[in-house]
């Protein structure tokens, strides 16, 4: 599966788009794109804020494409598969300006990550969320540090353990996943629009310092998501989550 984005600019917002077939689930080609897409933005100086979205109607994004990780064959293949995710969360928190999440519809495994590493997400009430990698013989690994700064450990613990079990939008915004709340796409947008032009206004070198604040003693993260994505890699190789994905392909 191809997964496609684009990018623009316009007074100083940039739009960072993408999109697949299977629920705008993240293929390994397009992680790599996104996080390419992100450097470049973080040094292009016709923009000051980045508008993180998906296309479509449906869900916001399906985490990883699972077509993939049928392919993996050993747990070095499935390192690299999952550390796609890995380099897209820490382009985000590298890149010196601010990454803005809109949040539209549901958001699944990867997705809540994405999410996460968001400075700043917006969604609509229809933006449920779940982490169904236990369920298929995985864990929440490579995203975990991102979904626990957001909204703490005990709020993951239960989204990881409860994974085949929808939390609504409601759910996710009183932990602090998402900073505000829509009834409609409409509202969503209306308010994007109207907070991304306020913050393009502001100094630079201020929102800098203030996104180092708030990224402070995540240096590390580097390591440590490599080293989860090794985790993940691992499982992603056992007869459990092979067959399971088996079965769910021939559905």
């Amino acid at each position: 599966m191809k997964g496609k984005y684009t990018y623009s600019v316009r007074e100083g917002i940039a739009t960072l788009s993408f999109g697949s077939p299977a629920g705008n689930a993240l293929p390994a080609q397009l992680l790599a794109d996104l996080s390419q897409q992100i450097e470049i933005f973080g040094i292009d100086p016709e923009a000051r804020i980045l508008i993180l979205q998906s296309e479509g109607a449906g869900a916001f994004c399906g985490g990883a494409y699972l077509n993939e990780l049928m392919s993996v064959e050993n747990p070095s293949q499935g390192k690299d598969f999952f550390m796609g995710f890995a380099h897209l969360i820490n382009a985000i928190r590298c890149c010196s300006k601010f990454v803005i999440g809109r949040i539209h519809g549901k958001i699944v495994g990867g997705g809540v990550g994405l999410a996460a590493a968001c400075d700043f997400s917006l969604a609509t009430e229809a933006a449920a969320v779940k982490l169904s990698e236990l369920s298929i013989g995985l864990g929440p690994y490579v995203i975990e540090p991102a979904v626990s700064r957001k909204i703490g450990t005990t709020a993951f613990a239960q989204l990881s353990f409860e994974a085949t079990q929808w939390k609504s939008a409601q759910w996710a915004f009183d932990r602090g996943l998402y900073a505000q709340l829509y009834p409609s796409v409409e509202a969503l947008d209306a308010a994007l629009e109207s907070q991304a032009q306020q913050w393009a206004q502001y100094d630079p070198v201020a929102m800098h310092q203030l996104k180092k604040l708030h990224w402070k003693d995540t240096e590390h993260w580097d390591e440590l998501l490599e080293k989860n994505a090794a985790i993940t890699g691992q499982l992603a190789c056992s007869d459990f989550t092979q067959n399971f994905l088996k079965k769910l392909k021939n559905k």
